[in-house]
């Protein structure tokens, strides 16, 4: 008797194909679009952030790990490679080592996760949560009393310009930082959704969901954590070496708890239960930061206010409203809601200025008064003298939160009756 060989083939995934073929072109083709050294500066820091806040994600979003200083892994490898990048100037060698100079942070990230993470990944939940805070507080004071390594105050500093071009290359100019940044971050989304798939990947959400059952297949959820949080602390050290590259200078703030903090706005902003979430949150944490600050000095109030909104109303995230509408589209029920949508767009939309009128009077009565009574304000002027002024931000206020309320239970009801026909049909496709 002859054996026979079965041979099982697995078809193409043509939509993950055309979304990884799109992101490569987006990449490509963005400086192009947006050519101004501005929006190639801020897409290059969009790059830093999106492996940033997707590293942190290997903690909460996949692990349940809620970090408070996630910002030590990146803002080390930003000093040891920017210490790599002097070295580099000073030996004379040629341009490509500076090609090289993220992955330095990158194993420098992965060093001081070996070092702190065994500790640290000793206890889960709040646990963990206060000892990353006691780490990312060490070594924040710490950057301000070792100046031989963090520079104090002044930080440290290098020139990316090393030695004679490199066929047509120096890395002098933006677009060419651009490039290298585009290059890395497309190989670290691309490996970071590699490894979901990966044994560990799906033992780490597992470990998150229910440890005990996992300690009882026979795996340590300790070792997994610990496992995890190397590689986080290596693509987080990434992110930190492409800064080194892109600035040329680094301080303490990298290692601060206001960063740390940010990734986890962010990422928390863009949905940590979707993959793509964090990078979603990864461009709006450069737009915040470097347009956003500009229009107000109270933009960090804002993050808050709109950091608490989205917990209380939606802990998805950005990616999660995306995929739960999504869901609805496809089984063509999407346009019920459209009216819905428009009365908390509208009530939410009123909500925000009247909040955003009062935060601007307010912050000019505690940090502005020498400019003037007047406050300018989305091409009104608001007089913070004036109590009808005051008193019509706040009645605005009041009424369309109470608005913005009756129009979320009616959609949350509508909601709701939509989810059960849906689970209906469901189940009785399932059945025929």
């Amino acid at each position: 008797m002859t054996a026979t060989k079965y041979y099982q083939f697995r078809p193409i995934n043509v939509g993950r194909w055309f979304i990884w073929s799109l992101f490569a072109l987006v990449l490509l083709l963005a400086p192009l679009v947006f050519d101004s050294s501005i929006a190639i500066s801020m897409m290059a820091q969009m790059g830093i952030a999106i492996i940033a806040c997707l590293s942190f994600n290997m903690l909460l979003g996949q692990g349940g790990m809620l970090s408070f200083g996630h910002a030590v892994y990146a803002g080390l490898g930003t000093y040891v490679a920017m210490h790599a990048l002097l070295l580099l100037g000073d030996a004379g060698l040629p341009v490509p080592a500076v090609a090289l100079i993220p992955l330095i942070g990158g194993f420098a990230g992965l060093f001081f996760a070996l070092l702190f993470g065994y500790v640290t990944t000793k206890k889960a939940g709040t646990a963990f949560a206060m000892i990353t805070l006691g780490v990312g507080e060490l070594i924040f004071i710490a950057s301000m009393v070792f100046f031989i390594f963090f520079g104090g105050e002044a930080g440290v500093s290098a020139d990316r310009v090393i030695g004679e071009p490199f066929w047509g290359i120096s890395f002098g100019p933006l677009i060419e930082v651009y490039y290298l940044i585009a290059v890395y971050t497309f190989l670290c989304v691309a490996l970071m959704f590699a490894y979901t798939r990966t044994p560990l990947g799906r033992i780490i959400n597992a470990v998150r969901d229910n440890p005990e059952r996992v300690e009882f297949i026979g795996y340590d959820p300790q070792t997994v954590r610990y496992l995890v949080f190397m590689i986080a602390g290596f693509f987080a050290g990434i992110a930190g070496g492409m800064a080194a590259v892109l600035f040329e200078i680094v301080t303490s703030e990298v290692v601060g708890p206001i960063r740390s903090g940010s990734y986890l706005l962010f990422a928390f902003l863009g949905g940590v239960t979707f993959f793509f979430g964090p990078i979603i949150g990864g461009i709006l944490m450069v737009l915040a930061f470097v347009m956003f600050s500009e229009i107000t000095k109270a933009w960090m109030l804002y993050l808050g206010l709109i950091f608490v909104f989205m917990v209380m109303y939606a802990p998805g995230g950005i990616a999660g409203l995306i995929m739960m509408n999504l869901r609805l589209a496809m089984f063509g029920r999407l346009g019920e809601l459209w009216a819905s949508y428009l009365g908390l767009g509208a009530t939410a939309l009123a909500l925000l200025v009247s909040m955003g009128a009062l935060i601007e009077m307010i912050y000019h009565l505690q940090l502005g008064t020498a400019m003037g009574d007047v406050v300018p304000f989305l091409g009104m002027s608001l007089n913070t003298l004036d109590l009808d002024v005051w008193f019509g931000a706040v009645f605005v206020a009041l009424t369309s939160f109470g608005l913005f309320e009756l129009c979320r239970r009616s959609f949350s009801q509508q909601w709701a009756a939509i989810q059960t026909d849906i689970e209906k049909e469901i189940k009785r496709r399932e059945t025929t």
